[in-house]
């Protein structure tokens, strides 16, 4: 069978998209995939064949990391956050219609086209024209729920999703029309999640079911069509594997710090602020560069400054981390059973901040623009306790394991196109 794979974000937002894709390709399927062109040659390096899909990742992740900072650090300042919102819909119309013309290119002679949890629409409308089966694939929970937002009641969670739904909706709905009109297809009446849900797709979620207690209840009657599978991650070794692991057998577990493809403002001050802080606890610190220069910041005997790390081999031999709140960085740290402190910058993360933090108690949550060195301390204090360290080994004897949740996915996807082309 063919599939047509596009997916659209950071490299943990693609990693999901190639892993499934990379194990359909083992198996002896045609795969092709439309990613980022700055991510081209990471899904290459899986083995996959991969075109070009929409801008930059950093390009569009700049405008989005300003909208966010501003949304919730200072969210009276109504003018910065309209522009920063036009520059983003600015992106998003300016590269809609050629995404659309590489993702029905790809999809031309498939089986099912496989959609990430970023520009969902444009899959959906492409498989709608192709008449083919749609697989979309959610790191976090994106449809109505009453889990989500765990500071509203369960009705004001499935609330504010819908209302989310809506005005994404609204916001796309004059280009989406227009691809639409363009591939011959009516316009959309309905957000493209309802739509998505109606026409029977294969809603995969690439997290745990016991991240989010509860949910899988709430959604019983949507249980073959939205099965949880677990994080989908590669688990590549880095060359700054043994480094890092040779630090940290030469003294005390340290905690692990790393940011991401979310650019720190400020690695100067970031060390200096991680460093005060770990002193304070009598700590070591960890920390991973990601995609933010650390070349130039300050030197301590108890900071150490790594290249990217396998997080599946590192995380396990560290006290605790503190990161961004990525979903795949947060599956790793949840895997191995170690506290949290999410340092939120966009919404998703806030999302798995706040069920770390509320839920599960397995973590503490703060936007990074709002921490402070007062702040870290207290949150690292809070998190290194003997019964967040409990919890969290707990939770992870219940998570599934990489390999496992690999398996279920593409099997999951391999009957679901099986089943609907011989239907």
């Amino acid at each position: 069978m063919r599939f047509a794979l596009a997916s659209y974000g950071t490299r943990g937002d693609i990693e999901p998209s190639v892993v499934v894709g990379r194990e359909l390709q083992r198996r002896g399927h045609d795969v092709g995939i439309a990613v980022p062109p700055d991510l081209v040659g990471f899904a290459e390096t899986a083995g996959l064949t991969a075109v070009p899909y929409g801008a930059e990742t950093r390009a569009w992740l700049d405008q989005y990391r300003k909208l966010c900072t501003s949304l919730f650090g200072t969210f009276w300042k109504f003018r910065e956050q309209q522009r920063w919102g036009r520059e983003i819909q600015e992106i998003t119309y300016r590269t809609w219609m050629p995404m659309s013309a590489t993702l029905n290119s790809l999809a031309d002679g498939a089986d099912v086209v496989l959609a990430g949890q970023t520009y969902q629409e444009i899959g959906a409308n492409v498989a709608e024209y192709r008449g083919l089966p749609l697989v979309t694939l959610h790191h976090v929970p994106m449809r109505p729920n009453g889990q989500v937002v765990p500071i509203l009641p369960a009705a004001g969670s499935r609330c504010a999703v819908r209302a989310f739904d809506w005005l994404t909706w609204r916001l796309s709905r004059d280009v989406e029309d227009v691809q639409r009109r363009e591939l011959g297809l009516p316009r959309a009446t309905s957000s493209s999640p309802r739509r998505i849900a109606e026409r029977g797709s294969l809603e995969l979620q690439a997290y745990d079911e016991a991240a989010f207690p509860g949910l899988a209840a709430e959604w019983a009657q949507w249980t073959r069509q939205r099965p949880f599978v677990g994080a989908l991650t590669m688990e590549l070794a880095t060359p700054a594997d043994e480094y890092a692991a040779c630090w940290i057998a030469a003294g005390r577990p340290p905690i692990f710090f790393g940011f991401g493809s979310m650019p720190v403002p400020s690695p100067p001050d970031a060390v200096e602020m991680i460093s005060w802080a770990c002193a304070q606890l009598g700590e070591r610190a960890l920390i991973c560069a990601g995609w933010s220069d650390f070349d130039d910041v300050p030197q301590f005997d108890h900071v150490k400054v790594v290249d990217a790390v396998n997080y599946a081999s590192i995380f396990p031999k560290c006290r605790a981390a503190v990161h961004h709140g990525g979903s795949g960085t947060t599956a790793a740290s949840l895997r191995a059973g170690i506290p949290t402190l999410i340092l939120s910058v966009d919404g998703n993360q806030i999302i798995w901040g706040a069920q770390l933090k509320r839920r599960l108690k397995v973590g503490a949550h703060r936007r990074f623009s709002a921490t402070t060195r007062e702040t870290l301390v207290a949150d690292l204090r809070q998190i290194l306790s003997p019964d967040y360290a409990a919890r969290a080994r707990e939770l992870a004897g219940r998570m599934t394991r990489p390999a496992q949740s690999v398996t279920m996915a593409a099997d999951l996807v391999e009957n679901f196109a099986a089943l609907r082309r011989f239907a």
